[in-house]
């Protein structure tokens, strides 16, 4: 009364099955991979190269947000960076955020007058209509 019947089991699964099975899984590792992983790796060479090709006269922002010009490229990782007139501090190669600019030549642009040769023209004024043209002239 209280007993239930047993049953036999079926038969355990195939090999095809069983890959069937684990199919999403992994899928999903897949598209983790290309979605997630490649990505951050191509991002960290990207990072690490223009760490690397840092020089002196670079202008640059630590991960603690601080903004200076690079003045000596030192060993073992270490670069100088001047963040006020006369206000050097030594900070780490692998703590720099971002180059924001690249130095400029002292002598480009000057004495050539460039600048002064460059004239913004003029919007070019938009004929009347020809019903202005007649209101105007009765």
């Amino acid at each position: 009364m209280f007993v239930t019947p047993a049953y036999a089991q079926a038969q355990g699964a195939t090999g095809i099955e069983t890959l069937w099975s684990f199919l999403p899984i992994i899928l999903i590792f897949f598209v983790l991979y290309f979605l997630l992983f490649r990505p951050q790796q191509k991002k960290q060479r990207e990072h690490q190269a223009m760490v690397d090709a840092v020089k002196r006269g670079d202008q640059v922002v630590t991960a603690g947000g601080i903004v200076g010009k690079v003045v000596k490229v030192g060993e073992e990782g270490r670069i100088t960076v001047e963040i006020a007139p006369n206000v050097k501090v030594e900070v780490l190669r692998s703590t720099l955020a971002d180059v924001l600019s690249k130095p400029i030549p002292a002598d480009a642009g000057k004495g050539r007058g460039k600048d002064k040769d460059k004239t913004v023209p003029k919007a070019a004024e938009p004929e009347p209509a020809a019903d202005d043209t007649q209101k105007a002239n009765p």
